[in-house]
């Protein structure tokens, strides 16, 4: 393994068929080391890929031998043996040219002569590579999964904890009527609620293994070692395989990675909005010692819900890729090889990366209540016009005479006047019916009947 500088990124060379791998990014500007986890970065490490290579391997071995057709004894050998070095790989891949002949011959090496003519009965390269990759995926997805419980979770309480903080509801990004800050994270829930099940759904369809071949007609190799191979895997078979598991599979998982990266990029896009100057109704965290910007003091930026939506902008330009891979030549070539050698490790570690930083921009979140409910009484309350319009038409005016009415008075206050002391001099309503129209409490009436159905899950 090679690691060469390159600007902000440390772009780490690795060795496949015929030659260099892509680079394979890792984000050291993004404090990646820092934020996401060790087990999502170990998983797609050289190292770990040719292990998952020879969990295959072996677990064909045990269904080879449950036919019969492997002694027990030379199995229990192969067990002991069977071992690599990426080194010695990378020796014998420089004379070969492919990548899965040099794992196997040095494998070969490590378990003799003898048991070596049980290592890859049948199989095609790709009966190893794809169910290996699915492995490798499947692993990764238990993270992220538990990534999405804890934003959830922390989504969640903070939902409920606002549940009653009055703010504006904005349509258009113009001030439209009251809800809660609670409401908001509630819909925020209920998404990453769905995204999980999408996740989940495109999980359970790449988390197939294939052992059937060259073209997938199980030419040389049983169908029933497949089986009991995916059974000691903990895959399901692919129901057909081409020479490959079709990559429509792997189109729709990251289609669901990149939901995930749009969601927070929303989230993230709708916390910058709220923390500018002119609103300021919540803030990321600021530590006492950190600066926001070399030329002026005052500033506290939005930096890190900014680097969410850009990366949200890399996984979901990884998702077209994944779709081009589709298309391949007739029962298989290797056109997609190199691009999932970049877009899945790339994808799934900025997914655990994004989860695990807006988790934390959520845990650190300032929320100014009093700047939230002081932005609904602008211009003199002109986000309870409809209330005012349904009470002009109860005492008699029509809806057009009414709107006219309300209209006038509400675009006068956003022109430096107050739209209720505008009504006051219509001498329509009293002042007590007036106030019922200004009344917070009547538009969050509803709220407790949205926020039941969440509270039992």
């Amino acid at each position: 393994m090679r690691k060469q500088a390159f600007g902000n990124l440390c772009l780490i060379t690795t060795k496949y068929r015929g030659g260099a791998q892509p680079p394979f990014l890792v984000y050291n500007n993004l404090m990646i080391d820092r934020y996401s986890r060790e087990e999502i970065k170990k998983i797609w490490e050289l190292e770990e890929k040719f292990n998952y290579y020879l969990k295959v391997e072996l677990a064909v071995c045990e269904a080879y031998s449950k036919l019969g057709q492997i002694p027990v004894a030379a199995l229990d050998e192969i067990r002991k043996t069977a071992s690599f070095s990426v080194q010695r790989i990378d020796e014998i891949e420089r004379e070969v040219k492919h990548d899965v002949i040099a794992f196997l011959t040095c494998v070969n090496e490590s378990v003799g002569k003898e048991n070596a003519k049980y290592i890859h009965m049948g199989l095609t390269s790709s009966d190893v590579i794809d169910t290996a990759f699915a492995l490798q995926i499947s692993d990764s997805s238990g993270i992220i999964n538990q990534d999405i419980d804890e934003l959830i979770d922390v989504i969640k309480r903070l939902a409920f904890k606002y549940k009653n903080t009055v703010c504006i509801g904005r349509s258009h990004g113009v001030h439209a009527e009251v809800m809660t800050f609670g409401f908001k994270l509630l819909n925020w829930l209920d998404e990453l609620q769905r995204a999980k099940g999408t996740f989940n759904a495109a999980l359970d369809e790449i988390s197939v293994g294939q052992i059937s071949g060259p073209v997938g007609t199980y030419s040389n190799v049983p169908p029933e070692v497949e089986v009991f191979a995916c059974e000691e895997l903990n895959l399901k078979p692919a129901k057909i395989s081409t020479q490959i598991i079709s990559r429509d599979r792997h189109a729709k998982f990251m289609s669901a990675l990149a939901l995930i990266a749009s969601l927070i990029e929303k989230y993230a896009t709708e916390i910058r909005h709220l923390q500018k100057t002119e609103v300021r109704e919540v803030e990321e965290g600021f530590s006492s010692h950190q600066k926001g910007s070399s030329a002026m003091p005052h500033k506290k930026n939005p930096v890190l819900c900014e680097n969410l939506c850009g990366l949200a902008r890399v996984v979901r330009s990884n998702l077209f890729a994944s779709f081009e891979n589709v298309n391949l030549w007739h029962e298989r070539d290797i056109s997609h090889s190199s691009a999932e050698r970049i877009i899945f490790p790339d994808s799934l570690i900025l997914t655990d990366f994004m989860l695990h930083r807006f988790k934390n921009v959520m845990e650190n979140l300032v929320v100014h209540e009093d700047n939230m409910l002081k932005n609904t009484q602008l211009y003199g309350g002109i986000v309870y016009s409809q209330k005012v319009l349904l009470k002009l038409i109860e005492k008699g005016l029509s809806r057009e005479e009414a709107y006219r009415i309300v209209q006038k008075h509400a675009l006068d206050a956003l022109n430096g006047g107050n739209f209720k002391a505008g009504l006051e001099t219509e001498n329509i309503f009293t002042p007590t019916e007036l106030d019922e129209c200004f009344d917070t409490k009547d538009y969050l009436k509803n709220i407790d009947t949205v926020f039941a159905r969440f509270e039992g899950e």
